[in-house]
């Protein structure tokens, strides 16, 4: 995982998004979802992209189920992307690093 990528958990979650000023992208994830997999090189480039801008995190559902709950993740991938600890947009199912860059240009905004 890139430099660019912070890894959540159920324990850092709460911690992580308070000390964030910047946008906060999160990939609700599996390692057996072949989507989620194709998503992982669009959020690599997504981080690199709006490094400054935009923090880029990634949260394993299997092992995180307290906070994929919390958060009713039904469906991975799934990105949301929180503005101040609360939650802005919601994107389920792999999508195309263009269409992703739109979308969190209008979310930025």
């Amino acid at each position: 995982m890139s430099q660019n990528i912070v890894t959540l958990t159920d324990a850092n979650f709460s911690a992580e998004m308070g000390k964030e000023p910047l946008p906060v992208l999160v990939d609700f994830w599996a390692s057996w979802c072949g989507p989620c997999q194709m998503m992982a090189p669009v959020l690599e480039k997504v981080a690199e992209d709006f490094s400054g801008r935009l923090v880029v995190g990634k949260l394993n559902v299997d092992e995180n189920q307290a906070t994929s709950r919390q958060f009713n993740v039904m469906s991975i991938p799934t990105l949301i992307i929180f503005k101040n600890g609360a939650e802005q947009t919601r994107i389920t199912g792999f999508r195309p690093q263009d269409e992703i860059g739109r979308l969190l240009n209008q979310a930025l905004t």
